[in-house]
């Protein structure tokens, strides 16, 4: 039995995609054993056992004082091209960062805030970016950058140039609060299933906007809203997180949107989480999400 000094631990977490194949995990985990990592977290998933795709997260404790990632990671590389294995191996103490783009509705803003600050997201909120000003005291309040920029629908380009300004080498990734604007081809293809959109309807149904207006007037009995990664095509990128509310005949369109409102902020949250947290993988246009 191996003691370590707790002072010189430190926490990874390693993220496999390959195709499926006896062995893998047992020689993955080997080679955890061989360079004194102790899993604290292990699950799989395989799209089919014959010819599928595996896929697989590990939380891990490693004695830096003997071993560092970096040897790990080459300790793996061989393994890697020997089963044709994308790996991709994080430290949870380096947190990301990430840009809050806003619109005028507030309740998914003030969410992942307050979840920040009560330090249940791991993650660094590195600024906010809106076309409005309404939030900006609200968020230098609680010690966050805020930058106001106007978009002008016959300008876009403008806007989304001085919002790459801010943003490049700053942030890991974004996440669209309610922010009522299509992203350009340019920024979405800069950050690959790297920007987390939250949309007011249980996608697929109500695609685009007034989603709540739309789900009235077809007499709809349960509402949603889904968190998904953000793709050229409008609200179909791959899905994170998705709930439902049970309505009936007596809502109105306003009493629908205010009942969404709670389930937006709580899908998103869960969203931003998970992804920071190392939890999502992408294959095609779904997730396999390790909850």
């Amino acid at each position: 039995m191996i003691l370590h000094d707790k002072s010189s631990l430190r926490y990874g977490r390693l993220l496999i995609a390959c195709p499926d194949q006896p062995g893998i995990v047992t020689k993955v985990t080997r080679i955890l054993f061989d360079h004194h990592a102790n899993i604290t977290e292990s699950a799989q998933y395989s799209t089919d056992p014959y010819n599928g795709r595996f896929f697989m997260r590990i939380a891990f404790t490693i004695d830096s004082a003997s071993e560092t990632l970096d040897t790990l990671h080459n300790a793996l590389r061989p393994l890697a091209k020997a089963h044709a294995m994308k790996i991709s191996l994080m430290l949870p103490e380096k947190k990301k960062r990430m840009a809050i783009f806003v619109s005028k509705e507030e309740h998914c803003l003030l969410e992942l805030l307050w979840q920040q600050q009560m330090g249940t997201l791991e993650a660094e909120i590195a600024m906010v970016i809106s076309n409005h000003p309404d939030h900006q005291k609200t968020v230098e309040a609680m010690g966050f950058p805020y930058y106001y920029i106007p978009v002008d629908k016959h300008q876009k380009d403008i806007a989304e140039k001085k919002q790459m300004d801010l943003i490049k080498d700053q942030v890991d990734f974004i996440v669209l609060a309610r922010y009522m604007q299509i992203l350009s081809p340019y920024l979405v293809s800069a950050f690959p299933n790297q920007i987390i959109n939250i949309h007011h309807s249980f996608l697929p149904a109500f695609v685009g906007a007034k989603p709540y207006e739309r789900a009235f007037d077809r007499g709809v009995k349960i509402i949603g809203a889904t968190a998904h990664y953000v793709t050229e095509e409008l609200d179909a990128g791959p899905i994170i997180e998705q709930d439902v509310q049970r309505i009936h005949h007596g809502y109105s369109a306003s009493e629908m949107k205010a009942t969404g409102r709670l389930i937006e902020r709580t899908v998103l949250a869960k969203a931003v989480k998970w992804h920071v947290e190392d939890r999502i993988l992408v294959h095609d246009n779904k997730t396999i999400v390790f909850a």
